[in-house]
C-alpha cells in the first residue's frame, strides 16, 4: 500500500509539473506561411498577457509586418540588429491602447535569441501593440545592450517554435528605409 501511495504521488507530481510548464501558443498567419510563437506567461507575465489579450480581442486581425531590419539597411546605426516588426502600425486605434510596464530581460531572464518575440517601444513603459521577432541572436536588445541609449533593452516574452523560415522570408522583402514596400498582413489566434 505504501508503494502504491508513493507511486501515485510521484505520477501526480509529474502530471502537475507538466501542466504547469505548458505555455500558450499563438499562430501568426500570413500569406507567406504561419509563424507559431510560444508565449512565456511565467517569466514575462505582464508582457505575455498583454500580447495574449490583444490576440483574444482581435487587435491583430488587421495587423501587418511593416518593418524589416537587416545588416544592409541601417547605415546610420553603430549597433546593428536584425528583426522584423509588426503590429497595428499606424491605425488610429494604436493611440487609444494603453502602454504596459517595461519587463526587462534582467527581470525575466528571456534573452533576445534567434526567434525571440519582443515588444517594440520608444521609452521604457511605452510598449502596447507593436512587436518584433529577432533574426539571429541580438544581445544588444537585452538589458544593458547598446541599441537603445537608455540601456533598458526591450521586453522579450516568447519564442518562435515554428516558422522561422517565414520570418526570414519576410525579412528579405523589398524595403525603403526599413519600411516594407508591400506590408505583410497577418491574423493571430491562440492555438494552445
Amino acid at each position: 500500500m505504501k508503494k502504491y501511495i508513493i507511486l501515485s504521488l510521484f505520477f501526480l507530481a509529474v502530471f502537475v509539473q507538466s501542466q504547469a510548464q505548458t505555455l500558450p501558443q499563438v499562430k501568426i498567419a500570413t500569406q507567406m506561411g504561419d509563424i507559431i510563437v510560444e508565449i512565456d506567461t511565467i517569466k514575462a507575465p505582464v508582457t505575455a498577457l498583454n500580447f495574449l489579450n490583444h490576440v483574444k480581442e482581435g487587435t491583430f486581425n488587421n495587423g501587418v509586418f511593416y518593418r524589416v531590419v537587416r545588416m544592409d539597411n541601417q547605415p546610420n546605426n553603430d549597433v546593428k540588429i536584425e528583426v522584423i516588426q509588426g503590429g497595428v502600425f499606424t491605425e488610429v486605434r494604436f493611440e487609444k491602447i494603453p502602454p504596459i510596464v517595461h519587463e526587462t530581460t534582467e527581470q525575466t531572464g528571456i534573452k533576445h535569441l534567434d526567434g525571440t518575440i519582443s515588444m517594440a517601444r520608444m521609452a521604457p513603459g511605452s510598449a502596447s501593440t507593436e512587436f518584433f521577432i529577432c533574426v539571429n541572436d541580438q544581445p544588444e536588445l537585452d538589458f544593458g545592450g547598446k541599441r537603445n541609449p537608455d540601456g533598458q533593452g526591450f521586453a522579450a516574452f516568447g519564442q518562435v517554435v515554428e516558422g522561422m523560415d517565414v520570418v526570414r522570408k519576410i525579412q528579405q522583402l523589398k524595403d525603403e528605409g526599413q519600411t516594407l514596400v508591400e506590408k505583410v498582413a497577418f491574423k493571430t489566434e491562440c492555438i494552445k
